[in-house]
């Protein structure tokens, strides 16, 4: 059984520092909690509790689901995200085409669709916690979800982090959404090429681009393509065909991203 929110190496026996002012904890906390959302409210509950989390809440609703849970300064809002025995969700990614925004400009259909089911629940709660910072995440649909969520709630100023998250809208969306997004790309995740450029969807947020070593870079189009195949070769020696959906585990997102945080909070 997967091992959630782990402090760092060799200080397993002490509580996890919640340290909402360091952008590397930050990304590893938030790639934890997208992982931690794909199980039930008792066992997130659970989970939430041993690291300090009383006020906690589980909503569902015909197969969208996301758990927010807060303390006396900070409100977390995360999503689940794409569960393949699940026929919601598969619709959901499969209805593609763009439809007007509750913002600006146009957004993919089933996501928006997903979001609704959840979104009366989700604003009379956070109506209540004004005063709270506000963070939203999400991995792969969940990340979808969660930019959707975030563009809303736009004035409360919400920090968003997103992993393996395909494109959510248009460039008039993308551009009218001002909203601080960290964007996870996992070297060869496929699921960030989704849908389509043609089809007029643009990323939002600011790319953090993990690469095949495992550090977070900013690279020109050349440095991607060869770091595209370093993965890919790496993928075909241990026999993994599918480089692109090894990559978009959220369990792979989180244990590279707490290794950044180690290396950077020496």
């Amino acid at each position: 059984m997967r091992k959630f929110f782990s402090n760092e190496a060799g200080k397993d026996d002490i509580p996890l520092w919640l340290d909402w002012t360091n952008k590397h904890w930050c990304s590893y906390f938030f790639a934890e909690m997208s992982a931690l959302a794909y199980h039930d409210g008792t066992r997130v509950k659970r989970e939430l509790k041993q690291i300090g989390f009383n006020n906690y809440k589980f909503l569902e609703n015909d197969g969208a689901q996301c758990h927010i849970f807060n303390d006396s300064e900070n409100l977390v809002i995360a999503f689940r995200g794409t569960e393949p025995n699940q026929f919601s969700d598969v619709k959901a990614d499969l209805l593609a085409f763009k439809r007007k925004a509750r913002t600006e400009g146009k957004v993919h259909l089933g996501f928006k669709i997903e979001l609704r089911k959840l979104w009366s629940d989700i604003s009379a709660l956070i109506e209540k916690k004004k005063k709270l910072q506000l963070w939203i995440c999400g991995h792969s649909l969940g990340g979808a979800m969660a930019t959707l969520c975030a563009s809303r709630l736009e004035d409360r100023s919400p920090m968003l982090y997103t992993y393996g998250s395909p494109k959510v809208g248009g460039k008039e969306f993308v551009d009218g959404c001002e909203v601080q997004h960290y964007r996870y790309c996992n070297n060869n995740d496929i699921v960030p090429s989704v849908p389509l450029w043609l089809m007029g969807y643009r990323h939002h947020g600011e790319l953090q681009y993990i690469n095949y070593y495992g550090n977070v870079r900013k690279l020109t189009v050349w440095q991607k393509f060869k770091d595209s195949m370093r993965g890919r070769w790496k993928a075909l020696r241990k026999f993994q065909l599918f480089d692109g959906i090894y990559d978009h585990s959220i369990a792979n997102y989180a244990n590279k991203l707490k290794i950044i945080w180690e290396q950077n909070n020496k």
